[in-house]
């Protein structure tokens, strides 16, 4: 898992440099930290329900934030900074906060980029199409013309064309 979640981060930081390559330090820290030590809190150990997956989130993103806060104190950091990462990953004021939309387009992009088709792949196209139809309204008008750009197979493109449409 350790590699799994790193690859995630340098994808999130290489997406993150592509769409806003002048992004304040706190955004490249949260982006960066988005899923770090994620495999201490598995699904698993939440409910296999739609309130189960969203307290095992809720809990990931409070994790995430408290051990983001953890190391960037120990690494020396502004308690500024470390308090802009923290609100960040706990994704507190989404729409109306441009740099909390700016690392939710940037999730986003990652995962249609990268985790969607095989995604897509280990479930029905209804779940599919509702996740994508989920995602969209998270994602700024910049973020869904990013997205639109994105090297999409034919059958991933036809599968967000119908969610969209």
């Amino acid at each position: 898992p350790i590699a799994k979640e790193l690859l995630y981060a340098q994808r999130m930081t290489d997406c993150l440099a592509r769409v806003a390559p002048d992004a304040p330090e706190a955004v490249q820290l949260a982006a960066r930290a988005q899923h770090i030590r994620r495999w201490h809190i598995p699904r698993s150990n939440y409910p296999l329900t739609r309130p189960g997956y969203h307290q095992w989130r809720n809990a990931l993103k409070q994790y995430h934030a408290e051990l983001a806060g953890q190391l960037l104190t120990q690494a020396g950091y502004e308690v500024e900074i470390i308090e802009r990462v923290q609100q960040l990953l706990q994704k507190q004021r989404l729409q109306d906060d441009p740099e909390v939309q700016l690392l939710e387009d940037v999730i986003c992009l990652v995962f249609l980029e990268y985790y969607f088709l095989p995604f897509a792949a280990q479930h029905p196209e209804e779940k599919i199409i509702e996740i994508v139809q989920k995602t969209w309204p998270k994602m700024t008008e910049r973020g869904h013309a990013l997205a639109l750009q994105l090297p999409f197979t034919p059958e991933a493109l036809a599968l967000v064309t119908k969610a969209l449409g």
